[in-house]
């Protein structure tokens, strides 16, 4: 399985806004003010425009420099090893999205069957609604008090990988496989594993595997199955399991989190009072 790397984010920087680095890549909520950026990297990297802004100045892959005004959902690309320039002369805020080459190419190979991913970045000032979409559900989920969930920001980004490949790649004409949906066995073996493995970082990828299917098409045939997204699935689990615990009374309610899979016992309370209109300490005392 991919390692996480944090540095996958570095060249953007801290003061920026929230981040999160997963095995599939990473994303960030960027507001910077006015500035300039040169961007030469090893990965492939995407922005979306989350507020309209004008006078943008940009090159990608050569000294020649553009000028043009960025609306609501503009999208830009630049791929990996292709170096990359923007200049921006007012507050500019969006989701940048961080995907390792490897990662895309094997999102590729398990999709689409093809072992090669060469991106073609659409003209400066394209808007991509979809793509905008994906962003502003990763802004809520940095932006949120709560800690974000590595599980969830790892499907929007699996999502977000697919839909570059379909419409920025030299494979968007290539038809997908056709695929049964998760089967019986598969879910029930998906929930056993999840039932035992709820308190630790769980990947969309390594769920996929036990489905014996593609990442991008186990996020689909897994909220069919069950109504609801992995990551969703997996923070029921995770307050059911704290309710019971707490019943229970043998632990206090910080060690109740940490057995139950949350990274504090603030984390417990606001989702659970987020999720169950109560707090820990409310479902103890009434039992």
């Amino acid at each position: 399985m991919p390692t996480v790397r944090p540095d996958l984010l570095s060249i953007i920087p801290q003061a920026a806004g929230p981040r999160l680095v997963t095995t599939r890549g990473g994303a960030i909520h960027s507001v910077r003010p006015p500035g300039s950026q040169v961007i030469a990297a090893a990965d492939h990297y995407a922005a979306v425009m989350l507020a309209p802004a004008s006078r943008i100045r940009a090159s990608l892959g050569s000294d020649r420099k553009h000028q043009y005004n960025a609306p609501l959902g503009a999208i830009a690309i630049r791929p990996a090893q292709v170096d990359g320039w923007a200049e921006w002369g007012s507050t500019k805020e969006t989701l940048i999205f961080a995907l390792r080459p490897q990662s895309l190419t094997e999102l590729a190979a398990s999709e689409l069957d093809l072992a090669h991913v060469d991106l073609q970045p659409p003209a400066f000032g394209t808007v991509d609604l979809k793509a905008l979409r994906i962003a502003e559900l990763l802004k809520m989920e940095l932006t949120q008090q709560e800690r974000p969930s590595e599980l969830y920001v790892d499907s929007l980004l699996t999502l977000f990988g697919m839909h570059v490949l379909r419409n920025y790649s030299a494979v968007v004409k290539q038809p997908m496989r056709l695929k049964g949906g998760l089967s019986a066995a598969s879910a029930r073996r998906i929930q056993e594993y999840l039932h035992e493995n709820f308190a630790r970082k769980i990947t969309v990828a390594e769920l996929a595997a036990i489905a014996d299917l593609s990442p991008y098409y186990f996020i689909r045939a897994f909220t069919k199955k069950f109504g609801q997204p992995p990551h969703q699935y997996v923070l029921f689990v995770r307050l059911s399991v704290a309710e019971r615990l707490l019943v229970e009374g043998n632990l206090t309610i910080a060690q109740v989190a940490y057995f139950a899979g949350f990274s504090s016992q603030s984390h417990l309370t606001a989702t659970m009072r987020k999720y169950r209109q109560r707090t820990p300490a409310e479902i103890r005392a009434k039992n």
